[in-house]
């Protein structure tokens, strides 16, 4: 880690973003715009969540064009900008960032929640997002290392996915 000037250089933190089993392409473009803008180092796209075209794509060409072009709609080339890798499975990927030093956290409404102006945010850090409506699936919460829940103030229970991936990037970016 960086010092400037005696601080700690937040911008060298190491933040990896997981969209896990999201159903809509423009929340995936605006998403990987987000984490473009924010600096994250890369995006794991996965279960079945929607991904641009990739080299060496095994879906229906006519599929991944339509995809793609929805994907493009929000994400304004940072597809094409930022690193991003599609898997089916999540549960590899989180024990190899483990294995690599990474701290896993999700962002999810449950009992053991922290609120995530209270999270000391480590320098390596992969931040799972998940399903629009239903949330995190119970078996991918169990293995994350905390869950963090942006504080609500309003009378609505829940943020956009990306709006509240855009809050704990940036939290997670900038907090001391």
């Amino acid at each position: 880690m960086l010092i400037k000037s005696g601080i700690l250089d937040r911008s060298m933190r190491q933040i990896i973003v997981i969209a896990h089993n999201l159903r809509s392409t423009h929340n995936v473009g605006s998403l990987l715009r987000t984490a473009e803008g924010l600096g994250v180092e890369k995006v794991f796209l996965t279960g079945y969540t929607p991904y641009p075209i990739q080299a060496n794509d095994e879906r229906l060409p006519h599929l991944a064009a339509k995809l793609h072009k929805q994907i493009k709609k929000t994400a304004l080339d940072a597809e094409e900008q930022i690193t991003w890798q599609h898997s089916s499975g999540i549960e590899p990927i989180l024990m190899d960032l483990k294995q690599q030093g990474y701290t896993i956290a999700a962002i999810e409404q449950t009992a053991d929640s922290i609120e995530l102006p209270d999270f000391n945010v480590p320098e390596k850090l992969a931040l799972i997002v998940g399903r629009e409506v239903e949330g995190i699936e119970p078996e991918v919460l169990a293995l994350c290392d905390h869950i963090l829940e942006i504080p609500m103030f309003g009378r609505k229970e829940s943020f956009n996915v990306v709006q509240a991936a855009a809050m704990a990037l940036y939290h997670c970016r900038f907090s001391a």
